[in-house]
């Protein structure tokens, strides 16, 4: 957003503001017109709660968007939090302001009403309570490539009041409900850097040295393209077992959604350099043991 479009979005906020504390601080002009009364001195004080309310949640908005890089923008559920609480605290003083002491036995009265009604949308109101949750702990922004346990994995695109969409790799639009989020393990890719690390493992057999095979698969994936090569890709033994010798071959992405093109890069140049070196896979062996076997005769 430009400088002249922030600018924009806090005139008319910022001038109902100025004009209605001017007015609580000084109702002559009002007074002369309508007369002096306390209804009158209660409906300016209300006016300029909620448009200091209305500012104050404009000037947060503006805040966040300018701390928020391109990559990560905070999400709009964030704002409108805000600007939620900051008008139901504006509301909360008009009724005090107007009701006085009778506020709270009017709340008390309508809390069986509440109850019932809180049952009928327990659902839509454990959605709306985690995407507030989600809001206020922010464990993804908009753009951020997040594994969600046993649900989807893909970008975020939008971050609402009662659920959050995903866009796969697949380009398949998902929408899922705030609260199930919530109850889910969440991979973020994105944070704190796009960058990562990953690994495939590869098992070959005994025949090839393990220096032999780390300094023949290193060298293969020195010549990949897609992955970085700086802090640079690398190979361990995970296992050494009968079947074979497990290895992982690790590297590191710029993104998460390079991570396929990565892995077949990977095994490709992999796969190219172990047939070169006359080593590729363990193969099943089968010894054949002979036993004697013994004859009896029988006697006439």
């Amino acid at each position: 957003m430009s400088p002249k479009q922030n600018v924009r979005r806090l005139v008319w906020p910022a001038i109902l503001t100025l004009a209605s504390l001017g007015l609580v601080l000084a109702p002559s002009p009002l007074v002369a017109l309508f007369g002096d009364s306390e209804t009158l001195r209660l409906a300016l004080t209300a006016l300029a709660y909620f448009a200091t309310a209305w500012l104050i949640s404009r000037i947060t908005a503006l805040a966040l968007d300018r701390a928020a890089t391109k990559r990560r923008p905070y999400p709009r559920l964030l704002k409108d939090l805000v600007a939620a609480m900051l008008f139901l605290v504006a509301f909360a003083a008009v009724v005090s302001l107007f009701m006085g002491k009778g506020a709270l036995g009017a709340l008390a009265g309508s809390g069986l009403v509440l109850a019932m009604l809180g049952f009928a949308i327990r659902n839509v109101v454990a959605d709306t309570l985690s995407g507030v949750a989600l809001g206020i702990e922010g464990p993804f922004r908009i753009g951020d490539w997040v594994d969600i346990d046993g649900l989807a994995r893909g970008a975020v695109i939008e971050i609402g009041w009662r659920t959050t969409r995903l866009l796969t790799r697949d380009r398949t639009y998902v929408i899922l409900p705030n609260s199930q989020i919530a109850r889910q393990r969440i991979t973020n890719y994105s944070a704190p850097k796009p960058e990562y690390r990953t690994q495939v493992s590869i098992t070959l057999d005994h025949s090839m040295p393990i220096g032999r095979a780390r300094e023949v698969m290193v060298e293969a994936l020195k010549a990949a393209k897609l992955i970085q090569q700086e802090p640079p890709p690398d190979v361990r033994v995970l296992a050494y077992e009968e079947g074979g010798i497990t290895y992982a071959l690790r590297y590191w992405l710029s993104r998460f959604d390079r991570d396929i093109d990565c892995r077949d890069e990977v095994f490709t140049l992999v796969d190219e350099a172990l047939r070169q070196a006359g080593n590729i896979a363990p193969y099943r062996r089968i010894e054949m043991i002979p036993t004697a076997v013994q004859t009896t005769e029988s006697s006439p």
